[in-house]
This record gives C-alpha cells, sequence and structure tokens, in this order.
C-alpha cells in the first residue's frame, strides 16, 4: 500500500493521482495537526475553513472509490505531528512507500523533505499541478533579474499562454490598465448581494473547542466560505457574471459600508486548489469574447493581472528570494503591533474599519491590507515579524508563499525592495481620495500637528524624514523628497514631534 499524503491546501480533484483508473493501492491520508493550528496564532474562522473544506474532500475522495483516512484534530490516536502520525499508519496498513505533492511553503517543504531520511522506504514527492508556474520554471526566471519587475514577469506570462494578446500584442492596445482602476465608490452602481454559503460547520467549531486551541477572530457556526468545489464554482461564476462588470473600476475602493464590494472573494478557494488560476482566467477571458457589451477590457484585463501577474509573481518571488524576505527588516522597526490589529478599536476610522472587518470576517480586500492596515504597522515602525505573524494568522486565504512576499516587501518594505521598487505609504489624501471614511472620522485629514490631525499626516512626514538616508535617492520617492525639502523646518520639527508622541502612545 502507498500512502499518499494531501495537505490543506491540495484539494485539487483534477491532480493526475486521482485520474487513474485503479486506486486500489493507494490510502489517501489527511490530517488536522497542531503543527499547522499553532505555528502562528489563528483566525477561528481560518481554520474552520481549511478543516471544513478537507473533510468534505476526504467525503468526496471517499465517494469516489479512493481510500482515505482523515485524523481530525481531537482524535485519540493523533499525535499532531505529519512524522509521528505517518510511523504510526506505516505500521497499521503496511505502507511500502509515501508520495506528497510538494508543499507551497517553504517551512513544510523542509519538513516533507527530510521524509527521505527518516522512513527507510520509498519518498517520492509530485507537483501540485496548479500553478502556471512549476518551481522548476520560477527557479529559471529567478535567475534573471528583469523578472523582478511585476510588469516584465507578467507580459512574460500573458504571451506563454497567449491571455488577452494577439500575435503576442496585448488586447487594446495596452498591457495595463491600472489608470482605470482607481475610482472611489460613492454607490455610483448598485453592489449585487455576495454569495453566502452558510455552510453549517459547528462541528469543526466543536472540536476545535474542545482541544483549546489559541485562536482569535469571530467565532461562528455558520461559515460563508465554499468548503467545495462545485460552491467555489457557483461563487467564480457569480462573479463572472455580476461583479467583474465593475471590479476593475472600483478594486482599490473603500467604503464604511461595504466589506466586499466587487470583489471575488475567490483567494480561498484557489489557495486551496479548489479552483486552478488557469480555469479562472480561461472563464473570465472566455465571458469576455461573447460579452463584450457587458464587460469592459479594462475590468477583465485589471483581475486577471491579479492571477495571472501578481499571484504568479508573488510566489516566484517567495521561493527565490525566502532567506531575504523572513529576515529582512530593512527600515530597522523594532516595536509591537499596535493593540488594533487584535482589538479592531481605534479613533482612526479607517484602520478601525479595517481590522474589524478583518476580525469579524477573516476578509480585508487588498487595498484595505496594503494602504490601511500595512500603511499604519509601516509608520508606526512595527517589527515586521510581528506583522507577518498577524497578517498570516487572520486572513482566511494566508498561506506563507502568497503572505509573505506581500506583507514583509509590499506592505512594509522590509526586504529593502526585492518585491516594491519604493516603499507604499500614504498620508490621509490617498485614503480620503479611495473611501468614505474621512467623512466621518473624529480627526482632521487636512492638519498635520494639531491634537486632532490625522496621525497618517505626521507620521507619513515622519517616515519620510527618519528613512532619508536610505530612500532620497530612490527615483520613484524624489518627488516626495523635493516637497519635503521645501519644507519649512520648523514646521517639520512639530510634525516629527506630533509623530512621536502617537508612535510612542502606539493605541490611537
Amino acid at each position: 500500500m502507498i500512502l499518499r499524503l494531501l495537505l490543506g491546501d491540495q484539494l485539487n480533484d483534477a491532480h493526475s493521482w486521482f485520474q487513474e483508473q485503479d486506486q486500489s493501492n493507494y490510502l489517501y491520508v489527511m490530517m488536522e495537526v497542531q503543527s499547522e493550528t499553532n505555528y502562528v496564532k489563528q483566525h477561528k474562522q481560518k481554520i474552520v475553513a481549511f478543516f471544513s473544506a478537507m473533510r468534505n474532500f476526504a467525503e468526496t475522495l471517499s465517494s469516489k472509490g479512493c481510500q482515505v483516512y482523515y485524523i481530525k484534530i481531537n482524535d485519540s490516536l493523533n499525535k499532531h505531528s505529519f512524522e509521528e502520525n505517518i510511523k504510526g499508519l506505516i505500521e497499521s496498513f503496511s505502507i511500502t512507500a509515501i508520495h506528497y505533492q510538494l508543499p507551497d511553503e517553504y517551512r513544510l517543504y523542509q519538513v516533507f523533505k527530510n521524509f527521505k531520511s527518516i522512513f527507510s522506504l520509498e519518498v517520492k514527492a509530485f507537483e501540485t499541478e496548479h500553478f502556471f508556474c512549476s518551481l522548476s520554471e520560477i527557479a529559471e526566471l529567478g535567475k534573471e533579474k528583469k523578472y523582478y519587475l511585476l510588469e516584465n514577469f507578467y507580459r512574460h506570462l500573458r504571451k506563454k499562454h497567449q491571455v488577452l494578446v494577439i500575435n503576442d500584442k496585448p488586447l487594446g492596445g495596452k498591457w495595463n490598465f491600472d489608470a482605470e482602476n482607481r475610482n472611489k465608490w460613492k454607490n455610483q452602481v448598485p453592489i449585487p448581494h455576495v454569495v453566502h454559503f452558510k455552510n453549517d460547520v459547528s462541528d469543526v467549531v466543536e472540536d476545535l473547542k474542545a482541544m483549546n486551541i489559541e485562536t482569535f477572530g469571530k467565532f461562528t457556526s455558520i461559515s460563508n466560505y465554499p468548503k467545495s468545489r462545485e460552491q467555489a464554482l457557483l461563487q467564480l461564476d457569480y462573479f463572472i457574471t455580476h461583479l467583474l462588470p465593475h471590479f476593475g473600476t472600483y478594486q482599490d475602493a473603500m467604503h464604511t459600508d461595504e466589506v466586499w464590494l466587487f470583489h471575488s472573494n475567490l483567494s480561498f478557494a484557489m489557495n486551496v486548489k479548489m479552483l486552478s488560476p488557469n480555469e479562472v482566467v480561461q472563464k473570465v477571458e472566455d465571458y469576455y469574447g461573447t460579452n463584450q457589451d457587458k464587460v469592459g477590457l479594462a475590468q477583465v484585463e485589471g483581475f486577471i493581472r491579479q492571477i495571472l501577474g501578481w499571484r504568479e509573481f508573488v510566489r516566484m518571488v517567495y521561493w527565490n528570494k525566502f532567506n531575504e524576505l523572513k529576515s529582512g527588516n530593512f527600515l530597522e522597526h523594532e516595536r509591537a503591533l499596535p493593540e488594533v490589529y487584535w482589538t479592531g478599536k481605534s479613533k482612526m476610522k479607517c484602520v478601525a474599519t479595517c481590522a474589524q472587518n478583518s476580525l469579524d470576517h477573516a476578509y480585508a480586500h487588498h487595498i484595505q491590507r496594503l494602504m490601511v492596515l500595512g500603511n499604519y504597522a509601516l509608520l508606526m515602525e512595527s517589527h515586521p515579524d510581528e506583522v507577518d505573524a498577524w497578517y498570516l494568522g487572520v486572513y482566511v486565504d494566508a498561506i506563507e508563499w502568497v503572505q509573505l512576499p506581500n506583507t514583509r516587501g509590499m506592505s512594509q518594505f522590509a526586504d529593502g525592495g526585492i518585491v516594491a521598487t519604493k516603499p507604499y505609504i500614504s498620508s490621509a489624501n490617498y485614503i480620503d481620495k479611495m473611501s468614505n471614511y474621512c467623512a466621518s472620522c473624529s480627526f482632521d485629514k487636512k492638519t498635520k500637528t494639531e491634537e486632532n490631525s490625522c496621525p497618517f499626516n505626521s507620521l507619513y512626514w515622519h517616515f519620510l524624514d527618519r528613512n532619508r538616508n536610505r530612500l532620497e535617492s530612490n527615483q520613484r520617492m524624489k518627488m516626495m523628497y523635493a516637497m519635503m525639502n521645501k519644507m519649512d523646518q520648523q514646521e517639520l520639527s512639530k510634525i516629527n514631534e506630533r509623530a512621536h508622541f502617537l508612535i510612542e502612545k502606539r493605541n490611537l
């Protein structure tokens, strides 16, 4: 009997493993282990969504005639270690070989790599058959510096996979319609209802409670995250038909009354591999091909850029630059993460809203993560280790290969510029431009040094002043430093004094 190990983010029933006619010699093993729930403090809904989807996948495989051995979190024989559980199964089932699909996280990649020295039987690794780029391909691309620019990487994949191209030229004459994707949503277009599955996950919730696993966020016995491929396909089809026509236009928008706006919320289903990026991109492109009267190219390209471009790009960076990312603290930040990330409580309307949405739903869209919560953590000089741990734990779609480059690189600039060419920081001006947060905030978005001035305004200029030696020569920062150089020195001194007070206070 060959043991085939499946992880919680390997729920791909289209994998070649499951296309084999004779399954009699395979034992598919899935396990809920505390080594995975506890390596960072995790949001309740994240663990529940993973376990619910895993249990459903095990049932699906069993219904198709596969032999499945599933170890629940509270099973009495669960050793809460992949290695130790496998040792027990080798004896019980006379296992002759161990097969596994390559993990997407470096941590587990190293654990499974050691299996060959631990077990005295055949150990064989397989590709997950999920991404556009295999691990060998991204290793090859990572050798060339030009592919660390997203635009170069994105164009390469567009051409290779013939997505929105004609004769290797971009459809519509432009590779990127990002300039058309920055509109504020002011209820000009009604937002269709979000797809809610209302999956009963009370059994998972009770199992977790029985194990006293340390978690945070809001617990609920009903989950709106898909637990099956069928539900994920419904979510995809609904997005394409109802949300995609306005996705690009408002993808950077934020609003106090709207959690999802026109976002797909497909990242969980994709990251656990219920949906493949190829089929998502193909369906979107096909829909555009037959419905150009309903959806514009800018909407379609904006979405495909996130999947074919950014998602594949950060994975390429993760595997090629893991050590630099994981240890990076370019700006030498050492402070604790402010309490609002755990409580959702702040007088800053934007930060409080985005943090509370994250705690309530295990979700925030990319601009909320980057330009509000990430911006705040960065300007408050939070240690990137703390920022990493929170982002990896709080979001249902957070798996380290996608979280680390986004957080450590794009958000915190802790890598010194591997992922992004400049720090992504802003004052109140950007947040007011893209949201309605400032309209109901107790702070004044226009002033910098008053007691009720928006903290972002003084923190922004203080960050630039503090990091002048590191950043002034950066070509993309020259305009900001030119503006700061014209600032009255007495005014700058007051700004820094206000910023120091806010940073020391921490809880605003």
